[in-house]
């Protein structure tokens, strides 16, 4: 049976897509099954409102946000049904994302070959209502072209499979066939079929799916070589593209192609202007590319500032305006390397051409990834433009035949100087469809304005170029308003008369295609809105505080053309937690790699995920009490008991959307968007203790450090009553620790006091003798290794100082990677500000500060320009620049030859690393893979694994625990297991992970001993 959901939490998070529309939908249900859906039929008529079909929640032209019932199908209706080499098709259910199947395919050597950007969390189903089409439609076409059959629901509750039949099928009930009347109705009459040949798109257009594809539909019933009752007919074609207006499909079959040939390649055309793009693109067309995308300058710039897809960037060469992408195809290197010499000759020295473009660079096989994964980002990356002024989804899916592009174009361009406005241009312009996203500020009334300005004429220049207002994101509410327009009133009819003929009870989508609200109505933001937080914080409620992190300075500092920049703190705050657009990088799942986001991946529950997390926030923080989504008790008061007298933090539905969220940063850097859900997790989590009080746990977990500093001096009883039983069992149920964690011990002596006495020893031995030295390095004894793990810090200084390193601990206090993770920022700050001072004149570039648990050294290049007061920011930002992870430090003198191979053993034995969170996060992990394969004899086999689950204290607490568990069962306790199960004696095996929470995630779930990757480098080295 399914779950139907009416709570705050559930209709927040369900109402937005990553369009730029919000309305919140009166519930949410979770269907199981195909009689889930005609159950929700039911419920929806008896209700009287309307059914939602959701999927991947990707679309972008709000065509599942409304006021009816969201049905998730994704969580549930996600399965595999069935994949059939020998007849190459696969039929699946409507919630199976499109990479997991092609996984899934790809051992048959097939694949389902429409593709989206979204690929790795958006679903076929979601897919099949907008038709759409990715990279590669030069070749592969739309979903419309690979959709075999369809089962499916209708509004007076039928289940119909919907495939290509005769005109003359007999056995159809009344209602089933009345659809197939209507539809050849319109076939047989002249009229109708002039005026739909007359008004839709040009046929040569491969993208074309604005409105009821009635033209497709009806095409093979207008085959006058054939007699009437044998002409053939498929609904499928009609339903691609119907955006659950229709029918509620559950199951779709679909036609799979062969893989593409083993080598490929894509040739980075770099131009200096956008203009000479839109001409080089016809250039490379004649040379049968397999996809041509352009990402403009805007992008390029934007994936600068993202950690991740600045790692992507290899490609690209200066600055360009713009950068096309073709991707060339072959059997061999050989002969997509004489096409590529072809195209580049074409581009840059050949005829009418001479100039296009000033550079190529070519990319192969399993490297054009990066640049296919930096495209695909754009979305995301245009998000995170700082300040309210965004790229704004409005024309973005308008499509001509690409010979008039460079007209239009020019069309288009002299609209935008008209008003003044700048643009971003970007994706598929091999097929004649560029994502055209202007830079508007939808929070104020003259840019709303011109919201509705540009669609209108734009909408009239595709129709003067016969192209289509939508070429596949769909129409939803965005686009259904000009239907009229490009189509004519008598074409729009139809479409009124198909709605009317499938649903006339309005079951399924209301709103969306046809009879659709203004365009500007019902939008994410209000005009010239005042945020609540704004309210309680800075004025009615007079507290007079404002932001703990420094939010303003990244948007001051940024010199991205278009942002706009913010005007307090608060208001930087909000627009970081604006900048998720709900394109949901974090819905991904863990078959794909990535940190992101440990909580969904685990549970494929949205409410998990951190546009959820975002979602809720920019509700309650924008809206407070006043939300819709909390209702009105009978005394006036919000369902969920706040009163306009109560703090908004101490909403129960914030502390729920926090307590999911384990910090682990994947957000940090794969959320194209930068949204940095880890920092906004902390800073709220401050605010609510301003106002509620800290909880004792929070308080026990942020002050560990001190706890431990203090259990030293009685070391041998802390230790005791940390393992003795009964004593931990009434430590860890006072805290709310699980009973089935162990409390960390202290080590015998710590970090510091064995490196000052190992120090003085070598001090001695030295005495009135010089020992030449490759430079000086400062320790950074974190909380946790100085405590807990002091021999790995000393087996640290003896590796600096066996490869000729002078080595000391500086004077410092402890990271606060604590006090950060549990929201205790007033405390984090004072251990920030106290470090920034005692470091800022000892650490420079030649001697840095060097760090062995990631997440505590990496709070000083992540945390601390932010957490300081203002004024210290530089100090810190100049400190940050020179404090370095272990592996940062080590590559950086092999580098320069300070540290070789012959330093190290050749003996064999095998590694398996995995990741911290933060670490790959905000550095990656390459380089301590790069480290432990300086030994000649180390095989180095790095774990895909995201977040471990232990996520600091997060795996420590009771309720977290099984989750925390859940999470290192998706991949890392598998692979360690696989790992020690297959050492055969001859080759020894170790398992490595830089992190002390992940260091005892892997003992307690597999128990497994791992090591730090310092260890084994250590026990490499040559004896000296």
């Amino acid at each position: 049976m399914f779950q139907l959901f009416t709570d705050f939490i559930h209709r927040v998070a369900y109402a937005t897509d990553a369009s730029a529309y919000r309305e919140v939908p009166q519930g949410v249900a979770y269907p199981e099954c195909e009689d889930d859906i005609v159950e929700l039929v039911r419920v929806a008529k008896e209700r009287g409102t309307f059914l939602i079909p959701r999927a991947g929640g990707t679309s972008i032209a709000g065509q599942v946000v409304g006021s009816g019932i969201v049905v998730d199908v994704s969580k549930f209706m996600n399965r595999i049904v069935e994949i059939n080499p020998a007849e190459r098709y696969a039929v699946v259910q409507p919630g199976v994302v499109l990479d997991e199947l092609n996984l899934a395919c790809r051992e048959y050597g097939l694949f389902f070959s429409p593709e989206t950007s979204t690929s790795n969390r958006c679903c076929i189903g979601g897919m099949f209502g907008n038709n759409s089409c990715g990279s590669h439609s030069l070749v592969y076409g739309s979903t419309r072209d690979h959709v075999v059959e369809a089962r499916g629901v209708l509004s007076n509750g039928e289940v119909v499979t919907f495939k290509e039949e005769r005109e003359g099928t007999s056995g159809r009930s009344p209602f089933v066939q009345s659809i197939y009347d209507q539809l050849s109705g319109f076939a047989s009459d002249k009229d109708t079929c002039s005026l739909i040949a007359d008004n839709y798109p040009d046929r040569s257009l491969k993208r074309r799916s604005c409105g009821y594809a009635i033209d497709e539909v009806i095409e093979g019933l207008q085959d006058d070589g054939k007699p009437l009752e044998d002409r053939t007919i498929n609904l499928c074609k009609l339903l691609a593209g119907s955006e659950g207006t229709l029918a509620f499909i559950t199951e779709i079959k679909v036609s799979l192609d062969p893989l593409p040939p083993k080598e490929q390649m894509v040739v980075c055309a770099h131009c200096d202007t956008l203009q000479k793009s839109f001409r080089a693109n016809l250039v490379a067309l004649r040379h049968n590319p397999a996809a041509v995308e352009l990402m403009d300058s805007n992008v390029l710039q934007l994936s600068k500032d993202n950690p991740e897809q600045s790692r992507n960037r290899t490609f690209v060469n200066g600055d360009p305006a713009a950068i096309l992408i073709v991707e060339l195809r072959g059997e061999s290197r050989e002969e997509i390397d004489y096409k590529a010499d072809a195209l580049e000759s074409d581009l840059m020295k050949g005829g009418d051409s001479k100039e296009l473009v000033y550079r190529c660079t070519r990319v192969y096989g399993a490297e054009t990834a990066k640049v296919w994964n930096l495209r695909k980002s754009a979305l995301g990356l245009l998000s995170g433009m700082k300040g309210d002024a965004k790229p704004v989804g409005v024309i973005e899916d308008t499509a001509v035949i690409p010979q008039r592009l460079p007209e239009y174009m020019d069309d288009f361009g002299k609209m935008l100087a008209k008003y003044g406005l700048s643009c971003v241009y970007h994706a598929h312009i091999g097929t004649g469809e560029l994502h055209l996203r202007p830079v508007l500020n939808l929070k104020t009334e003259h840019d709303r304005l011109l919201f509705r300005k540009v669609a209108v004429e734009t909408a009239l220049l595709v129709k003067k170029y016969r192209g289509s207002l939508s070429g596949e994101h769909g129409d939803g509410r965005l686009r259904g308003e000009f239907i009229p327009l490009m189509y004519g009133e008598k074409v729009y009819q139809l479409m009124r008369d198909v709605k009317k003929c499938w649903d006339p009870d309005g079951v399924f989508n209301m709103g969306k295609i046809v009879d659709t609200a203004p365009m500007d109505t019902f939008l994410r933001y209000d005009a010239d809105q005042q945020y609540a937080v704004e309210r309680e914080l800075e004025g009615e409620k007079g507290y007079k505080s404002t932001t703990y992190f420094n939010w303003k300075a990244a948007f001051d500092e940024c010199r991205i053309a278009g942002a706009t920049g913010a005007k307090s703190q608060l208001h930087a705050m909000m627009c970081s937690i604006e900048q998720c657009n709900g394109a949901g990088d974090c819905r991904k799942s863990n078959l794909f790699g990535g940190t992101l986001c440990p909580a969904y991946k685990v549970s494929g529950d949205e409410l998990l995920s951190t546009r959820s997390r975002a979602n809720i926030l920019r509700e309650i923080l924008t809206h407070g009490w006043d939300s819709p989504a909390f209702g009105k008790s009978a005394n006036g008061f919000s369902s969920a008991g706040g009163g306009n007298n109560r703090s908004i933090f101490s909403s129960p539905e914030i502390a729920a959307m926090l307590d999911s969220c384990l910090a682990c940063k994947g957000c940090r850097s794969e959320c194209p968007s930068n949204v940095d859900m880890t920092r906004i997790r902390a800073e709220i989590l401050q605010h609510r203790h301003d106002v509620s009080g800290t909880p004792f746990r929070s308080y026990m977990v942020a002050r560990m450090a001190e706890i431990e500093r203090l259990g030293r001096s009685v070391r041998p009883l802390y230790n005791v009553f940390a393992k003795w039983d009964l004593s931990s069992e009434i430590i860890k149920k006072i805290i709310g620790f699980s009973a089935e964690r162990e409390i960390p011990a202290l080590s015998r002596c710590s970090m510091r006091a064995l490196v000052r006495h190992e120090n003085h020893k070598k001090c001695s031995a030295q005495h009135g003798s010089h020992v030449a030295s490759k430079g000086k390095v400062y320790l950074f004894a974190d909380e946790f290794t100085d405590c807990q793990e002091a021999e790995l810090g000393l087996t640290f200084y003896r590796l600096l100082v066996r490869l000729g390193y002078e080595v000391e601990i500086p004077k410092h206090v402890e990271s606060g990677r604590a006090a950060i993770s549990k929201g205790c920022l007033k405390l984090a700050r004072k251990f920030a500000v106290k470090n920034v001072t005692l470091l800022q004149n000892v650490i420079s570039e030649n001697t840095p500060l060097v760090g062995i648990e990631p997440s505590c050294i990496l709070s000083f290049r992540d945390e601390y320009p932010d957490l300081v007061d203002p004024q210290m920011r530089e100090k810190a930002k100049n400190l940050a620049l020179n404090c370095l992870l272990y592996d940062e430090f080590l590559m950086r003198e092999v580098e320069k030859g300070n540290i070789t191979a012959s330093e190290f053993k050749d003996d064999i034995a095998e590694v398996w690393l995995h990741g911290h969170c933060h670490q790959k996060s905000l550095v990656g992990i390459e380089k301590t893979a790069d480290i432990l394969r300086l030994p000649k004899g180390l095989k180095i086999n790095v774990i895909p694994s995201g977040c471990c689950g232990m996520a600091g204290s997060f795996g420590y607490e009771k309720e977290h625990y099984g989750t925390s568990l859940e999470i290192g069962e998706m991949v890392l306790f598998p692979a360690v297991r696989k790992a020690v199960n297959a050492d055969d004696g001859t080759t020894p095996v170790f398992v490595a992970a830089p992190g002390t929470s992940c260091r005892q995630q892997i003992s307690d779930g597999t128990g497994v001993h791992a090591v730090h990757p310092i260890e084994i480098l250590y026990k490499w080295l040559k004896i000296k």
